[in-house]
């Protein structure tokens, strides 16, 4: 079983298409440097989404492949692939069951305290201890119970939880005002330094501080000057 060893992702001459449609990616080529924050920017439809699809394997290439640490991505299991590269999105996936239940998803082994803990960094540990039932309510169907902001810090608080190599962020403050946004995206980089982050987004905020920007265009990942 491989053993992941700091978090670099390479792309070596992937191409992707979905079914029936265009070209997506085209002898993409890119290196996501371990601990290194990344910026990845694009027109919407560009391919942004299907490349963090296919980092945690909901897809495969047609060709070339992606490397976690040097080993390719078919080789990890996939249980372990998706803990040691995590996502939090645009949509944060809830499901119905209780807060704690979400919380754990990916690490059900964590014991309450270590689950209030991890809240506590994202900044929604009082939220939790605030209701009558703590991390035992209910949550309904994707998470209709929550603010946008608190489903956003219940998704940083589960990525914690994991402990990932690498920390991809799909439009991951796209529910929150422009000083809400600057702070959750501060936090985050405190949080997961000296860990790999990967953010995709169409705002500036999010970018800003990045070791290393990406633009994708016409199937191709083309670093940008600093």
């Amino acid at each position: 079983m491989p053993v992941a060893k700091g978090g670099e992702i390479r792309l070596e001459a992937v191409d992707f298409a979905h079914r029936g449609g265009a070209p997506v990616l085209r002898q993409a080529r890119a290196c996501f440097p371990a601990g290194a924050k990344v910026a990845i920017v694009g027109a919407s439809g560009a391919g942004k989404s299907t490349l963090v699809d296919l980092l945690q394997r909901h897809y495969d290439p047609s060709a070339g492949q992606l490397l976690l640490d040097g080993v390719p991505l078919p080789e990890w299991p996939l249980e372990l692939l998706r803990r040691r590269v995590a996502v939090v999105s645009q949509e944060v996936q809830l499901f119905r069951g209780s807060l704690g239940d979400n919380l754990r998803y990916g690490c059900p082994e964590a014991d309450d305290e270590t689950v209030l803990a991890a809240a506590d960094r994202a900044r929604i540990g009082d939220f939790i201890r605030s209701l009558p039932e703590g991390l035992a309510t209910p949550v309904g169907e994707r998470g209709v119970t929550l603010s946008g902001g608190q489903r956003q810090r219940l998704a940083i608080a589960r990525a914690l939880l994991m402990q990932p190599e690498v920390l991809v962020l799909d439009e991951p403050t796209s529910a929150l005002d422009a000083e809400q946004e600057a702070a959750v995206m501060a936090e985050i980089d405190q949080l997961f330094a000296g860990r790999t982050r990967i953010v995709v987004s169409h705002r500036s905020q999010p970018l800003q501080g990045a070791d290393h920007c990406f633009r994708l265009v016409d199937g191709q990942l083309q670093e940008l000057p600093q």
